[in-house]
């Protein structure tokens, strides 16, 4: 449900057929808006993309490595 496209928003992770990243729709739900709020004002979204952007977000931090420098 997630998706990159050089050609949409420089490439960045969005919704699949939308123009909505998930940088918006993380940074919407961090700044205190309801999962019911994001739905609202994204009508043509719905609650399996929200939570495919939590996963997205997920899994980048499971996959990061950390590299100790010395």
């Amino acid at each position: 449900m997630i998706t990159r496209d050089p050609k949409i928003l420089l490439g960045k992770p969005i919704i699949k057929g939308t123009r909505i990243s998930v940088e918006l729709i993380m940074r919407k739900l961090a700044s205190g808006y309801s999962i019911e709020q994001v739905l609202s004002s994204y009508p043509h979204i719905n609650l399996h993309q929200i939570q495919a952007c939590f996963e997205y977000t997920a899994n980048l931090i499971a996959d990061e490595q950390i590299v100790e420098l010395v």
